[in-house]
């Protein structure tokens, strides 16, 4: 017979009534197992040969027993006997693959050092373990989480391989310690917020309103974790972000989400740090330099959304830390953020859960809600609320509409000046005709020059229904009438000929000028 019972660290577990060969595991011993038993199960998948993943890979459960004593299979230990479950060790040496994180190194990070324990300052009974090098989180998950992440593994490997650059967390393992009566689920994933970087802000934004305001009790805390209400209170303007970062970041959150969606997902949160660049920093990490030699690949903040985005302008005695530089205000900042409890799918429970809350408060505004419009409010909720996009100076921009506009007026007025000196020198030449050829007062008079001039510009536009205005515009004015001139002196002594287009053949009009 078995009774359920809460431990130490808040986690239901299953353990036998009480005896005396069987006590309940301390908390350092509890974290000295998980390292024991990750590096075991590390190790002995290294005999395995290199393969590609296959579907039964996913639903993969290897159990091993590590006695204190040790065995022929298992090496000796100071903690009390426990076994290990490892799920689809195969599946999850893929991801380790796909990030960069050789074998090795994620042995050093996990088993090197003691982990450290964080605080949680959400409302599961969830428990967080940081690997010494700020490299990976260490989370405690319920049965039907760790369940649920099995479940969505082929799903999950296939949105891996068409984009390694995501927000939503990077899994890289999935264990079971079963330990003194106690049993203890972890999955290893990157970790958001770099210890070695002081955040001034840490928020925990899901873009709901009911009941998204920090505790009094968390809020005492040195570092304490806000909600949205409190981001709208303290960040108002919003963070702001130049357009081509802006693009990347809701391009990623959106594809993103779409995913989670897909696989029926919701009350996930987005996990936000600030560091602001201009204030010194208070208490920086230990291990400042924790990022430099980094192991995994696309595991910053910078790394995980699309595009090419200039990393800001190094700072004196800090480093980015793969940050994303923003603003807010007259302060320049550093973003780093990610997605974060996303194994919680909308079964029955949380259809219940919704069902409960909106008859007391309004639906649309609480947490749990389905995929679809979860989703939606989400996205709608951090790209106008929390990120939104820089735009130019409006003196530059008038500026440069000035200048355009100068250089289109400057552009007009050469091609009218164009237009002009044409117009002068036809109307210099016809001069040059008039006074010319023209002196004796028994030549003829022709028409004016400008009337002249403007029957030839607009010869070509009234070719149609202009019969009248073409016997106007043709007239002569003559004061005395032309001598009769013989064909042959007409070929020395005509020197203009006006013909009119579309006139029928002979009705060329002719004005007979003779040479001096």
């Amino acid at each position: 017979m078995s009774t359920e019972t809460v431990d130490k660290e808040g986690r239901g577990t299953k353990t036998s009534k009480t005896s005396k060969d069987h006590k309940k595991p301390t908390a350092e011993a509890l974290k000295g197992a998980i390292q024991l038993g990750i590096g075991y199960a590390v190790g002995n998948l290294s005999s395995k040969p290199d393969r590609d993943v296959l579907m039964q890979d996913f639903s993969m459960v290897e159990t091993v027993f590590l006695p204190s004593d040790g065995s022929n299979l298992t090496p000796a230990h100071h903690f009390p006997d426990f076994r290990l479950k490892t799920y689809a060790p195969l599946a999850f040496r893929y991801f380790r693959e796909l990030f960069g994180i050789k074998p090795d190194d994620y042995l050093y990070s996990i088993c090197k050092e003691p982990l450290i324990e964080l605080s949680n300052p959400g409302a599961s009974s969830s428990w967080f373990y940081l690997t010494s090098d700020d490299e990976f989180i260490i989370k405690t998950v319920q049965h039907k989480e760790a369940e649920f992440l099995q479940k969505l593994l082929p799903g999950y490997y296939m949105n891996l391989n068409q984009n390694p650059r995501t927000l939503l967390p990077k899994f890289y393992g999935l264990y079971c310690i079963q330990c003194g009566g106690v049993t203890v689920r972890v999955v290893v994933m990157n970790n958001v917020l770099p210890r070695a970087m002081k955040m001034h802000f840490k928020y925990d934004l899901k873009g709901s309103s009911y009941k998204r305001r920090a505790s009094r009790k968390e809020r005492v805390k040195n570092s304490p974790t806000f909600k949205d209400l409190d981001f709208q209170e303290m960040h108002q303007d919003g963070l702001f972000f130049d357009p081509d970062t802006y693009s990347a970041l809701m391009k990623t959150l959106q594809r993103d989400c779409r995913v989670l969606e897909s696989f029926k997902i919701m009350d996930y949160s987005l996990l936000l740090g600030i560091h602001v660049l201009d204030r010194k920093p208070l208490s920086r990490g230990n291990r400042c330099d924790s990022r430099r030699g980094q192991k995994v690949l696309y595991s910053t903040a910078l790394e995980s959304i699309q595009g090419t985005v200039k990393d800001p302008e190094p700072v004196a005695d800090d480093d980015t830390l793969g940050g994303i530089p923003a603003k807010h205000k007259d302060e320049n900042l550093l973003i780093f953020l990610g997605i974060i409890d996303i194994l919680q799918s909308y079964r029955f429970i949380k259809k219940v859960e919704h069902s409960w809350k909106a008859l007391v408060h309004d639906g649309d505004t609480v947490s749990v809600h389905r995929p679809g419009f979860y989703a939606d409010r989400f996205l709608k909720f951090m790209g106008t609320t929390v990120f939104r996009k820089l735009h130019p100076l409006r003196g530059a921009s008038s500026k440069r509409k000035r200048s355009s506009l100068h250089a289109g007026k400057s552009a007009s007025q050469e091609f009218l000046s164009i237009q002009k000196e044409k117009e002068e020198k036809k109307a210099q030449s016809m001069d040059n005709l008039d006074g010319n050829f023209y002196s004796s007062s028994k030549q003829p008079d022709l028409l004016p020059k400008s009337a002249l001039t403007e029957s030839i510009r607009n010869d070509d536009e009234e070719t149609e229904n202009s019969e009248d205005r073409r016997d106007s515009s043709s007239t002569l004015a003559l004061d005395d009438p032309l001598p009769s001139l013989s064909r042959s002196q007409s070929d020395s002594e005509l020197d203009v000929y006006l013909t009119r287009p579309g006139d029928p053949a002979g009705a060329d009009h002719v004005f007979v000028l003779q040479h001096p």
